[in-house]
């Protein structure tokens, strides 16, 4: 079993015997599937399926971000903002649907006269994080919406299901599938993934294309709490291929 392998593995990777072990270690989760057959061609009907971009957001995912230097060793090493964009435009490509799930930007009020709030939230509070009308709260140039792309109502916490409109537009839309990428793994992705998989969608992870603070929340993530809810965790490039088999038949309609 893949997962006896990889716990081998990162039992072995021990401080003591392996001064560089946090590098063999993201090295060796990155190289492994969290669930054993997640990924054999899974069909994908391009009529049910849609990619769910999470936060692509300059504050996350660009040089001079507020949170980039956060995330920067692990994006880097998994090659995920590049992965995210090859995952976008393949499926645009492909003829998905894609919606967007984005975080609330902070606005000067928003938490003053809460009575409870959320120790992410007030985080966000302090960092300002995606702040509207700022550079960091614009999504990336290269991720920006297209004409027909959905975006949902922004989440002011974690999931982008709770509190929003992104499940009625789902459904309003005929989809039942969803390919989730964006940031990050264990906030944002997983309370997503979580709540799609409550509300009956089959989900798919891109796990190369997501990324967080260290390898020890992406482990967390993507190893022990994820495959619980994602029917597949796939990496970037056994999604394209998956999806870059979808063609046009004699009809015009994508098969």
């Amino acid at each position: 079993m893949k997962e006896i392998t990889l716990l081998s593995k990162v039992q072995s990777l021990k401080p003591q015997r392996d001064p560089c072990w946090r590098s063999r270690l993201r090295k060796n989760l990155y190289a492994y599937r969290t669930l054993p057959g997640s990924l054999v061609n899974l069909p994908y009907d391009k009529e049910i399926t849609a990619l769910l971009v999470i936060d692509p957001y300059n504050d996350f995912i660009s040089v001079g971000g507020k949170i980039w230097d956060r995330v920067k060793a692990v994006a880097e090493a998994n090659n995920c903002v590049p992965n995210m964009l090859q995952v976008l435009n393949t499926a645009r490509k492909a003829g998905l649907r894609v919606f967007y799930a984005l975080h609330h930007r902070y606005r000067p009020g928003d938490y003053e006269t809460w009575k409870y709030i959320a120790p992410i939230q007030k985080a966000a509070c302090r960092s300002k994080a995606f702040e509207y009308d700022t550079w960091g709260g614009e999504i990336r140039r290269e991720f920006e919406p297209q004409p027909g792309e959905i975006v949902a109502q922004e989440h002011w916490g974690s999931s982008g299901f709770a509190n929003t409109d992104l499940d009625l537009l789902l459904k309003r839309h005929g989809i039942h599938r969803l390919i989730v990428m964006g940031l990050i793994a264990h906030t944002c992705v997983e309370a997503t993934v979580r709540y799609a998989a409550e509300l009956g969608y089959d989900v798919t992870v891109v796990k190369d294309a997501t990324a967080d603070y260290s390898d020890r929340e992406m482990y967390a993530a993507l190893d022990v709490n994820v495959p619980n809810y994602a029917s597949a965790i796939v990496t970037t490039n056994e999604l394209v291929e998956s999806i870059s088999s979808l063609s046009h038949n004699t009809s015009g309609e994508f098969v």
